[in-house]
């Protein structure tokens, strides 16, 4: 803990689920100032209880009086309830750090991931904003590595095809997979196909112009993000049967030419970046390499000779550490911290 750090009440909406009870593990592991745990979730888990640092919580309901005194709360418990409570969380006072869908693209509302966009987690007046937006999974892997070739080169277009752990639809998707394996009959698919030895070309529904809601979250946030509108993005995702860990391949545009080992070093050196490029020893990034872990793995690092100033690379990431509860703990903690 840096000694700026404030002591922080926090609450968890959502802490009986798979990214809440991370957003614990990862608040414990990395020390965050926390003087007390809120852990919130609906009335069939109220009573339960959760654990923080050796020390039992019981889980309550949400309401105002929940909220009262909490510095910051986390959200992980979809875009209604975010809805409904994090505007009252905000009124008594606390700072929310929203992990759904609910506020990303409002205007006014930042949208962060801290290797980014830090600055952004605060206001004119140098406090923190009441609401903070955590992106989508899959883009927050993407502009931690998009960031800093921005910086270095410009960019031009990405072209981002994604392979997505099951649970990036949380216990649901999981308990799916683990129930199509074992041969259970299902009345509904909850990954819209059976995924278990299948890929599906469908994350969430489809929208009017043909792409999913996902493929055009990962469309307008990364232009939120990284600040610019006309940002050319072509995704596509998909859902594989793996537990967790996303994938993704990128070609990427840049506006200036590059050499191919100046950028390996570039990305190797960038912060929350992990290179792993070394393919005549096997070495890439892979979902099993990833897991519990909070940085983007990068490698297969090669230019694109077909197609000038631009390179290809695969990234994966823990999409239930980085993709959601780290993410929103690093947030957290420049929110403690006072200054980006």
């Amino acid at each position: 803990m840096s000694s700026s750090e404030k002591q922080c009440r926090v609450a968890i909406l959502g802490a009986t689920g798979l990214v809440g009870r991370t957003m614990l593990q990862v608040l414990e592991e990395r020390n965050f100032p926390a003087t007390d745990i809120i852990p919130l979730a609906s009335a069939r888990s109220a009573g339960q209880s959760v654990t923080f640092c050796g020390k039992e919580y019981v889980i309550r309901v949400p309401s105002a009086e929940a909220f009262r005194g909490v510095d910051i709360a986390l959200f992980s418990a979809g875009a209604s309830a975010s809805r409904q409570w994090a505007p009252v969380a905000a009124a008594e006072g606390a700072v929310v750090i929203d992990n759904s869908s609910a506020f990303r693209m409002d205007e006014g509302i930042p949208l962060v991931v801290p290797e980014v966009n830090p600055k952004d987690i605060f206001g004119p007046d140098g406090r923190a904003e009441k609401i903070i937006a955590n992106p989508n999974c899959s883009t927050i892997q993407m502009v931690v590595v998009l960031k800093p070739l921005m910086d270095r080169y410009g960019l031009s277009r990405v072209i981002v095809s994604t392979y997505q752990s099951v649970t990036g639809k949380g216990k649901a998707g999981r308990d799916a997979l683990e129930s199509e394996l074992a041969g259970e009959r299902q009345e509904e698919f909850t990954h819209f196909h059976q995924i278990a030895f299948n890929a599906v070309p469908q994350i969430d529904v489809f929208t009017d112009n043909g792409y999913t809601k996902e493929e055009m979250k990962m469309v307008n946030e990364t232009r939120k993000i990284m600040g610019d509108a006309s940002l050319s993005i072509s995704p596509t995702t998909v859902r594989i049967p793996v537990y967790g860990g996303h994938g993704e391949s990128l070609n990427i545009e840049l506006k200036s030419d590059f050499d191919i080992e100046e950028v390996k070093a570039l990305l190797g050196r960038s912060p929350g970046v992990v290179l792993q490029d070394d393919p005549s020893a096997r070495v890439y990034p892979m979902p099993l390499t990833s897991y519990e872990k909070d940085e983007v793995f990068v490698g297969r690092i090669r230019p694109d000779y077909w197609h000038p100033k631009t390179l290809n690379l695969w990234i994966v990431a823990d999409n239930l550490r980085k993709g959601a509860a780290t993410n929103a703990v690093q947030i957290a903690e420049v929110v403690a911290a006072g200054k980006p």
